[in-house]
Formats: C-alpha cells, sequence, structure tokens
C-alpha cells in the first residue's frame, strides 16, 4: 500500500523492510527509501512505519506507536543519523484521533513526522513535520 504510493511520486525501484540492529537486538522499520520521495523530500534518506491503528481503542493505538516510533528514532539517530524516520498513516487514521486536540498536542510534543496518505487514490495526501 505505502510501498506503491511512495513509487508513485518518486523515482524509488523498490522499497524494503529497514533492518536496524542495537546492543544485540534486532527490529524492522516498515520501510527503507535512499532516493528521492516527493520534491520536498529530494535527497533525503527516510525510513517509514506505517501504522492504521484498527484496534479497539484509538488511544491505545497511537500510545503503541509513539513508544514503536521513538524507539526507531532512537535507533536511527545512534547507527544511521542522515536518515529521517516517519510515521505513515491513511488518511482516516488521520482524521480520527490524530486530528483531535490529543494527536495533535503528541504530534508536536514528541515531534512525529508523519505522512498521511489515501489507500484507495494511492497518493500522499500530506507530508507533517
Amino acid at each position: 500500500m505505502i510501498n506503491n504510493i511512495i513509487r508513485k511520486v518518486s523515482s524509488i525501484g523498490a522499497c524494503n523492510l529497514l533492518h536496524l540492529s542495537y546492543g544485540g537486538r534486532n527490529v524492522y522499520v516498515d520501510l527503507g527509501a535512499e532516493q528521492p520521495i516527493g520534491a520536498e523530500k529530494e535527497g533525503n534518506k527516510i525510513a517509514v512505519e506505517v501504522k492504521s491503528f484498527v484496534g479497539e481503542s484509538d488511544v491505545h493505538e497511537l500510545g503503541q506507536s509513539i513508544v514503536q516510533y521513538n524507539m526507531y528514532r532512537d535507533i536511527l539517530s545512534e547507527i544511521e543519523s542522515e536518515r529521517d524516520l516517519h510515521l505513515a498513516v491513511p488518511s482516516f487514521t488521520f482524521g480520527r484521533i490524530l486530528s483531535e486536540l490529543l494527536g495533535q498536542l503528541l504530534i508536536r510534543k514528541e515531534q512525529l513526522k508523519l505522512i498521511i496518505f489515501e489507500e484507495t487514490k494511492e497518493i500522499i495526501r500530506k507530508w507533517i513535520g
């Protein structure tokens, strides 16, 4: 889904799981891309973690996503500081909790970088951060 969208708006041939290893532990970010991602992201290496918030509680899903995002961001800052981490969410998810006061507070305080995408049209709606 986001893999196809990123390919459509950039010159990326392939996006793959990004393997991060730190302190003998391995984690995998959903996508690692090293080519330009749209005009405003040209030349930047990014990592993209995709979340849909399909569980029973949006608040719980948001909390879990932020913990995971922060862990990946901390590891990247140590081993690949030139790579920016982005959290990709479908527009319906952004329209629910992330556009509410709680979501906006956490985006601001946690300094989240977001990619808002439209699944059905396979387009990126907005880059935040």
